[in-house]
């Protein structure tokens, strides 16, 4: 790329990793996000609570949202990686090849994996804060994310299937809901547990 310095690619890469890294990051925190506890926040009157269920009842445009824009950021990222390896190395088969091995693994330890752990390590507090970005991102994008969605809602038609997002977590069996007690023992005391169960 001539006329920008190695520097500044480099400094665009590194932004674009972080922004590709956030948004597996937020994938991860609000798929993983405990919906109870995220309602007795929102009771509790926290707006960001309020914005991550508004955007979980949606989660057909949350997911499309999120993978449109992680898509097109690796896709960034992809490109400039072949863009400097050719810039650095030539267009010698092996230093492409060498180019596409490292951007992978890149792509896959720093916008990935290790978002993707960070996410599910606290989805709660991570879905809560990551709403504040995607809610006006999902806004701004809509139309683009829609016109997917119904593509994407064309394509399960033909293959006669019918996703109905947002519904698993709307009741709970009383096997799921024991589990939930059994779960969070260590803070409920010994007579209030057994009373529930």
């Amino acid at each position: 790329m001539e006329g920008i310095s190695l520097s500044t690619q480099l400094a665009v890469l590194g932004v674009l990793l972080s922004v590709s890294g956030f948004f597996a990051m937020a994938e991860t925190a609000m798929m993983a996000s405990n919906r109870y506890r995220l309602r007795a926040l929102e009771k509790d009157g926290h707006g960001g609570a309020r914005r991550a269920l508004a955007l979980l009842r949606k989660t057909d445009k949350l997911l499309g949202v999120i993978l449109l824009f992680n898509t097109l950021i690796n896709a960034a990222i992809a490109t400039l990686a072949g863009l400097l390896t050719v810039e650095l190395f030539g267009e010698d088969k092996w230093a492409l090849g060498i180019g596409t091995l490292i951007v992978s693994l890149v792509i896959l330890i720093f916008a990935e994996i290790t978002p993707k752990v960070i996410g599910a390590t606290r989805p709660d507090t991570l879905a809560v804060a990551s709403s504040y970005i995607l809610d006006p991102v999902l806004r701004l994008s809509d139309p683009v994310v829609s016109t997917v969605n119904v593509v994407v809602a064309g394509i399960l038609r033909l293959l006669r299937l019918n996703a109905k997002p947002g519904h698993s977590h709307e009741a709970l069996t009383p096997e799921e809901l024991r589990s939930i007690v059994l779960e969070s023992s260590h803070g409920v005391p010994a007579q209030h547990r057994t009373l529930l169960l």
